[in-house]
């Protein structure tokens, strides 16, 4: 499963690719609007960060599907290789896809609820389909094993897209779709640090740590004991 960060702000996105392996960036226009900055700028800028062989997905604006692939053009010419266009997975959505697709133009089909706009953002031939996951579980669904289904679909119709599940409030939701092998999740900055946050993970480290320096003195590690 690949790991993606969901947000735009450059400090986090720089922090969190410091520590883990990250295989690129989500945004979307309500994440742009909260960096303050324009689209544009801080798109480059993310780019310029991760490189041409990171993912970065960013998402159509228009409502019809003319402005939408007008849209994608823009974001490919600007934002070069390995770029996917965010398309929502509604009817205009589905015509947009269909000819950024016959294109070579890369697609993640966004604003997923049901397994069905995943299925035909698949026969429209998009890259990914993005199903919400808490969202999805605040309707009185659950998410988790929607992102499941929408997989099994993929794989059962020999579909060559892959689930980017999206939206996530626990490390927990992560871990299911990873152990089922899913092909990718987007995730924000404080999820990603939660993934290993435990305290009895530190308990034990600060253990080891206290025991060694009762033997070879307060500070001292294995590099100057």
């Amino acid at each position: 499963m690949k790991l993606i960060i969901d947000d735009a702000h450059m400090d986090l996105i720089k922090k969190i690719y410091e520590y883990y392996p990250i295989d690129g960036v989500t945004t979307n226009p309500s994440i742009l609007a909260k960096s303050g900055r324009k689209p544009y700028e801080v798109l480059k800028e993310i780019r310029e960060f991760i490189g041409t062989d990171a993912e970065l997905h960013v998402q159509v604006v228009a409502k019809d599907a003319h402005g939408m692939v007008e849209d994608a053009h823009r974001i490919v010419k600007e934002l070069g290789k390995n770029t996917f266009v965010k398309v929502p997975s509604v009817k205009e959505g589905f015509k947009a896809m269909k000819q950024l697709a016959a294109e070579d133009i890369q697609t993640t089909a966004t604003a997923i609820y049901t397994p069905m706009q995943a299925f035909l953002a698949g026969k429209c031939g998009a890259a990914y389909a993005a199903p919400y996951i808490n969202r999805i579980d605040n309707m009185g669904y659950d998410g988790v094993e929607v992102a499941k289904k929408i997989h099994n679909i993929f794989k059962n119709n020999h579909l060559k897209t892959e689930v980017l599940a999206a939206s996530f409030k626990n490390s927990q939701q992560v871990l299911e779709l990873c152990e089922y092998g899913i092909g990718a999740s987007t995730i924000s900055p404080d999820v990603i640090e939660g993934l290993v946050k435990n305290q009895a993970i530190t308990s034990a480290i600060d253990v080891f740590v206290a025991d060694f320096e009762g033997l070879t003195g307060e500070g001292k590690t294995m590099s100057d004991c």
